[in-house]
């Protein structure tokens, strides 16, 4: 049989009825609505005098959606025109911009709260599942009850001329945003839109962010956090910040990176060999090619910070890549230093046996990287490339990539947590196994049937999900 003619007799049309691609949809359009978050952003984006035909908050809930389909332009919104009789008309691209062009601050603020009431709702459900609310597992120990948010920065190229637009860093040409993620659920709490030659470690947009991703966090879930920031962020006036956050009612801990300075490889130079202990993997197991160490008591600079801060330097193997950045001290012992400073006490983290450690300090910070995750999640949900040449437009799409990103974890931490494969998973396979499958529109009974293929592999997984969100129970 010659199995290259697969195509003879096959005749191609564009006639179909009732059919339906991205039938994924309707699960995250479902959850939207049950969580409250569709009615709290209709109310968010009101404006007196003004009755759109088109709700605003459904309007910015279908453009999440479309993001979390995979689309790269207000105009691939139109892809969910064709389950318009499940769904309803579908808002045209032209309604889109009109939506995401009133994200003014005032308006952001508005919105983010209306985001918050439904995180609040979104987790009492997670909560209530098996297994609970997920918290931290570092190196074996969980750290129940606290939640960890990493900040990162990441660049966004602009092929096009547009508002903001600026040469970066790396010498580039686009956008800088900042953003804050929950490394327990993997949501997107805060993205700030900002030029291409925004700083990395600008203060004031780190203590905006975070402002902003702690005001997400449901008030009875605020009494313990930690904050993570890497080298680039961290500043003398961010962990100034970062020690008032803490109050009699909050415990705040930070661990950030450190730029090593000359007189900082004086202190890693007086470390007595045997100060050195195996460093830790994130599975807890000793890395004897590793080291550890704390430098606190010989870091000349420390009285230039506040109290109560620690220091602890890690040594490594360097790469082949990066040989050519050593520094001279470094060539010369053979080992690549990075330092990282913490407020967690002498005592370690409350609840948590073991944590004073600078082994366990140093796995803390460096699970940081988790937040790479996030950021090449948002890369393929919005925020590879902003598709507008204005900057009020690009900030709404923005807020509708972070919805994006939300609906995504919320689908997998309250309709596929005990599904192999997808509970864990990233956008592109979300989209593959899920998001993007077929189905057929049917009407009987005076009902609307969605049928999905008996030969799905996740048809199980689909309509479990399906079931679960539908029966949520909306917010009071």
């Amino acid at each position: 049989m010659d199995h290259t003619r697969w195509d003879h007799g096959l005749k191609v049309t564009a006639d179909g009825a009732g059919l339906a691609g991205h039938a994924g949809a309707v699960l995250l359009r479902l959850l939207a609505d049950r969580s409250g978050l569709t009615a709290g952003l209709a109310l968010a984006l009101a404006r007196p005098g003004r009755f759109p035909l088109v709700d605003r908050g459904m309007t910015l809930v279908s453009m999440a959606a479309a993001i979390a389909l995979g689309a790269t332009s207000m105009s691939d919104v139109e892809v969910l025109a064709q389950l318009g009789p499940v769904l309803g008309a579908a808002p045209s691209d032209t309604t889109v911009r009109r939506t995401l062009e009133l994200a003014c601050p005032r308006t952001l603020r508005r919105i983010a709260k209306a985001r918050a009431r439904a995180r609040a709702h979104v987790w009492k459900l997670i909560a209530a599942r098996p297994g609970g609310f997920p918290w931290p597992e570092i190196a074996g120990k969980t750290l129940t009850g606290w939640l960890v948010i990493d900040m990162d920065a990441t660049l966004v190229t602009a092929i096009s001329d547009k508002e903001g637009a600026e040469p970066t860093w790396k010498k580039g040409y686009g956008f800088h945003p900042l953003g804050a993620w929950l490394a327990n659920t993997a949501e997107c709490l805060a993205m700030l839109l900002r030029p291409g030659n925004a700083g990395s470690n600008t203060v004031s947009d780190h203590i905006e962010v975070l402002a902003a991703a702690i005001a997400q966090v449901p008030g009875r879930m605020r009494s313990r956090i930690m904050v993570r920031v890497d080298g680039a962020g961290a500043s003398h006036e961010l962990v100034d910040h970062l020690l008032k956050l803490a109050s009699p009612r909050r415990k705040v801990l930070f661990t950030c990176g450190w730029m090593i300075t000359p007189a900082d490889e004086d202190a890693i130079k007086m470390v007595p060999e045997g100060a050195w202990k195996p460093g830790t993997g994130q599975d807890g197991e000793i890395e004897e090619d590793k080291h550890v160490a704390e430098v606190t008591h010989l870091m000349s600079r420390a009285g230039n910070w506040p109290d109560g801060l620690r220091w602890i330097v890690r040594r490594v193997k360097p790469s082949r890549r990066q040989m050519k950045n050593l520094t001279a001290y470094e060539k010369k012992t053979g080992w690549r230093y990075s330092i990282t400073c913490t407020n967690i006490p002498e005592t370690g983290i409350p609840g948590v046996p073991g944590s004073h450690h600078p082994q366990y300090i140093d796995v803390v910070h460096r699970q940081h990287a988790v937040v790479e995750d996030g950021v090449r999640n948002g890369k393929a949900m919005g925020l590879r490339n902003l598709p507008s040449k204005t900057w009020l437009v690009n900030c709404g799409w923005v807020l509708a990539a972070g919805i994006a990103a939300d609906l995504a974890a919320w689908s997998r931490l309250l309709g596929l947590y005990d599904q192999d494969g997808l509970k864990d998973a990233e956008p592109g396979t979300l989209r593959y196994r899920l998001w993007n499958i077929p189905a057929r529109i049917v009407r009987h009974a005076r009902q609307r049937i969605l049928k999905i293929s008996p030969d799905w592999p996740w048809k199980e997984a689909f309509l479990t999900c399906w079931h679960r969100l539908h029966a949520m129970p909306e917010p009071t």
